[in-house]
């Protein structure tokens, strides 16, 4: 049976969703970070070199990082609809936000977190780098959100399991206030039932 190893405040919450709306069965391992530190156990790096959420196990074969173990659980259930056709116009937009969570939004929007957890005294030289970045990815997600209703066209698909997850925490840093198309979205998500069973899972 698929394992998913879930760290409490993490991304793995991802994966929990996507095998949740694909119908496939799995086994949650919990791992909890350390209160002090918000590191992850050493529990989780006995799973993986680099201890680190999400990490999936099944059979001999352990995947980390979110777009690998999305696209692998996509390839457990043949047929879904959850990734557009290859090939077609629909096909390249999932690809592209599928990757666009992670490789450009992710990180702004985690050190922007970071930052409000330390104690600052003024402004420094990545608050200024930062806010051109956010500024940047959350009018591209705006303006892509006011032409269609999901990422990848007018289907759900995993990218928006993918994005929703980053759209979800800066929601919480307060970064999308005032985006409406943002916001009609999250709350359409927030509706789904395989997200709420996901993020029941904290």
């Amino acid at each position: 049976m698929l394992k998913i190893h879930h760290l409490n405040r993490s991304r793995s919450t991802r994966i929990i969703w996507l095998a949740e709306e694909l119908g496939l069965p799995y086994e949650i391992v919990n791992h909890e970070r350390d209160a002090t530190t918000r590191l992850a156990p050493p529990s989780l790096g006995q799973v993986h070199p680099l201890n680190k959420a999400p990490v999936i196990e099944h059979g001999d074969l352990v995947i980390a990082e979110s777009g690998a173990s999305l696209e692998y659980l996509l390839d457990q259930v043949p047929n879904n609809d959850l990734r557009p056709a290859n090939g077609t116009p629909q096909y390249y937009q999932y690809l592209e936000w599928l990757h666009f969570a992670e490789g450009s939004f992710a990180m702004p929007v985690i050190v922007t977190m970071i930052m409000n957890l330390e104690e600052r005294d003024g402004t420094k030289p990545l608050d200024g780098y930062i806010a051109k970045e956010l500024h940047l990815d959350v009018s591209y997600v705006e303006a892509t959100l006011g032409e269609r209703k999901y990422f990848a066209g007018d289907q759900f698909t995993a990218a928006d399991v993918m994005m929703a997850t980053t759209l979800q925490m800066a929601s919480g840093l307060g970064l999308l206030d005032g985006k409406p198309n943002i916001a009609r979205y999250l709350g359409d998500i927030q509706n789904r039932p395989a997200f709420q069973k996901a993020a029941a899972f904290g």
